[in-house]
């Protein structure tokens, strides 16, 4: 019996990896659903390739490599913080083996923008600084687990030991669009509001102004980390 369920592919952030979405993953799989986490170039257990090479289009060949030779279709792509322009840069290319777009918490930028260019100055500023510092200046350190909003102890222990540094030239590199944001896919953005973090605002603006349906969910950044089986039931009402 062929199982006609869509195909999740679950895009983590910055300093983050394939990992986070573990519990979200298992969760999904027991519903029969077919997941997939890849980790991007740099990060998690591809830390080694760590260089100022990487860029937005890096990440976007990274995901979609991984359709093509995983032969993924009818694909629920999801993309957590940072991958909001990665899964958007996806879409611009792969549009027909993708059936929906969750930008999870996510970073909303327009063609020709970077990261930096929507971040707080603050922000920019405090990250170039850090950059500066590290070895071969080619990375941002990863901010505390409480940054991210988790606050529980023993996840927090877990959270630090897993983050890896960033490359800080995909934080300047910008995302180039043939399509509008989007590409005419069906898109839903999971506006994390418990805490919320502040870094993503203009995101959350360009969001409201394209009308995109918003849901809330009642948990910090890292959702899907602390809040799986809350992740869980949001993504289920949202792609049913």
């Amino acid at each position: 019996m062929t199982n006609n369920k869509p195909n999740f592919v679950l895009v983590h952030g910055a300093w983050h990896g394939g990992w986070i979405w573990k519990e979200v993953a298992d969760l999904l799989k027991y519903q029969g659903y077919n997941v997939t986490c890849p980790t991007q170039t740099g990060l998690g257990e591809r830390k080694h390739l760590l260089s100022s090479e990487i860029t937005l289009d890096t990440y976007i060949d990274d995901i979609i490599n991984h359709i093509l030779l995983e032969d993924l279709e009818n694909i629920i792509l999801v993309g957590h913080s940072f991958a909001g322009s990665i899964i958007s840069g996806v879409a611009d290319r792969l549009k027909e083996r993708i059936n929906k777009l969750v930008y999870f918490d996510a970073m909303i930028l327009s063609s020709g923008q970077s990261p930096f260019d929507i971040a707080p100055k603050e922000i920019v500023k405090e990250r170039t600084a850090l950059a500066e510092k590290s070895e071969g200046k080619l990375s941002i350190p990863p901010p505390s687990p409480e940054a991210f909003g988790v606050f529980d102890i023993r996840k927090s222990l877990i959270l630090a030991s897993k983050l890896t540094p960033h490359p800080v030239s995909t934080f300047k590199s910008k995302l180039n669009l043939e399509n509008e944001i989007g590409n005419g896919l069906s898109v839903s953005y999971i506006f994390c509001t418990d805490p919320v973090y502040q870094s993503l605002e203009s995101s959350r603006v360009s969001v409201r102004k394209m009308n995109w349906p918003i849901f809330e969910l009642k948990a910090g950044h890292n959702a899907m980390f602390t809040h799986p089986k809350e992740t869980l039931n949001l993504l289920m009402k949202i792609c049913n």
